[in-house]
């Protein structure tokens, strides 16, 4: 197992505690040793090497950068020059002539991307299965999903494969397996981390951020992924204090509204134990000061920001792709897009305004909402093989009905580690935020942290 979080394997190599090689020797020999765990994808064993052993003249010449000799791991919807990026796709996938925009910026901060994580069909649901690529498991009990769709990274992580990996959000894509790993997951606001290639990823809902065992590392990770590309569709201001910056910092006494509400239309059944756990979280939170009261987010009718995004954008990476050869449900998803999602699309975007305006009204009350993250526990492993379209969208809508609705608006929201059930399966809850206020949620999940001791505990 690698030891040592980001920052503490930057700050070894850079004092030459450790080398480059050592790191990134220990990583793959991790990875090998758990494989059946499914983590990855691909590994990238030669690549990983060489890289480690330029890492380490770098640093022997005094070269110093963030991550530099640092091992991480990307999701397998990201391209990396020389690999596939399937996106678990079956097909004739074309290896990648150059890195994604966070894979280039990993690279700048002097990372080592040891390999992909797995994933499911195009993001789709919160397990990380398909037929062509295989199965990522839970460290904490392999019989369980890590989650989804960036369950890979996150089984990377929680099983100390890695350090910190990058997933990406779409519908709580990273909250929701951080949230069943045991991990801190961020989804960024819209527009802070590049998805180039993709310049306007799912429509806009989805956005690439951090999975990491503490709240320092995760906001280590996000500094280093921040910023645009000229062709992004969205692009926001670098934000004037570094994210790591903020998980050093009291987040002074804040306005906390605690809700169990669902959007309408979404089923509203909690698991007990879930429920406890964020309400045993609120109470915490209480004792450190702030004001946490229950109060509802006014949701409206948000799915329908949701809908067209996703189905049409599903639409569209199918059909760029060379021969795919995906799953029914997963065509059945796209069919949806091409038929209805493109034709309402124009409609879900300019419903933007209208939407942040009623559901921020909650922050004239409150500076942070605090949620479920999931509705359920983890998943079985196979819980839905072979199941069609209508079974496998209604039944993981209802274990995860909390996260999607900020992809929709766009704001920021941290899971963090909320316990466990009496089975030993992690839970999470979620603090969402408004327009690009991840600092406010960074320095409360770090106080969190801080009095909850998450990062000692692992599988």
């Amino acid at each position: 197992m690698v030891l040592g979080g980001l920052a503490g394997q930057a700050e070894a190599l850079a004092k030459g505690e450790v080398s480059a090689r050592e790191l990134v020797e220990d990583t793959l020999e991790s990875i090998r040793r758990q494989e059946s765990l499914g983590a990855f994808r691909v590994v990238r064993w030669d690549a990983a090497a060489q890289e480690a052993q330029e890492a380490d003249k770098r640093l022997a010449d005094g070269e110093r950068l963030p991550l530099l000799g640092v091992p991480v791991a990307v999701k397998d919807d990201t391209d990396v020059a020389g690999e596939t990026t399937p996106f678990a796709v079956s097909g004739n996938h074309r290896p990648a002539a150059r890195d994604a925009e966070v894979v280039r910026r990993l690279r700048a901060a002097g990372a080592i991307v040891v390999g992909k994580t797995t994933t499911c069909e195009l993001g789709l649901w919160p397990f990380s299965e398909s037929p062509e690529f295989g199965t990522a498991r839970n460290p904490w009990n392999p019989e369980y999903t890590p989650g989804g769709s960036s369950g890979g990274s996150a089984a990377a992580v929680a099983a100390g494969m890695v350090a910190g990996a990058v997933g990406s959000d779409g519908a709580g894509s990273i909250r929701i397996p951080a949230a069943w790993t045991g991990l801190v997951g961020i989804k960024p606001q819209r527009g802070r981390v590049s998805g180039y290639p993709n310049t306007d990823p799912f429509n806009g809902i989805t956005v690439w951020g951090p999975l990491a065992r503490s709240v320092g590392d995760a906001a280590l990770l996000l500094d280093v992924l921040t910023g645009s590309h000229p062709e992004d569709v969205y692009q926001i201001d670098p934000p004037v204090t570094p994210f790591a910056e903020f998980a050093k910092r009291d987040p002074g006494r804040l306005r906390i509204a605690v809700s169990f509400r669902t959007a309408f239309g979404v089923s509203g059944r909690l698991d007990p134990e879930i429920r406890g756990a964020v309400e045993r979280l609120a109470r915490r939170l209480t004792a450190l000061g702030h004001k946490v009261f229950p109060a509802d987010p006014d949701y409206g009718l948000v799915g329908l920001g949701l809908i067209p995004r996703g189905t049409s954008a599903v639409a569209d990476m199918l059909d760029a792709m060379p021969d795919p050869r995906p799953e029914r449900r997963t065509e059945v998803e796209a069919q949806i897009g091409r038929v209805l999602g493109k034709r309402l699309l124009p409609l879900a975007k300019r419903m933007d305004p209208h939407l942040r305006r009623k559901v921020g009204r909650i922050f004239q009350v409150a500076d942070v909402v605090l949620t479920p993250t999931t509705a359920q526990p983890p998943l079985r492993v196979g819980a839905y093989d072979g199941a069609g379209y209508q079974k496998t969208q209604s039944g993981v809508a209802a274990a995860c009905p909390y996260a999607w609705t900020w992809n929709v608006l766009g704001w920021p929201g941290v899971n963090v580690p909320a316990g466990f059930t009496k089975a030993g399966l992690p839970v999470g809850a979620q603090l969402l935020g408004h327009d690009s206020d991840e600092g406010t949620l960074i320095s409360l999940a770090a106080q969190l942290e801080a009095v909850e001791g998450w990062v000692e505990r692992r599988p």
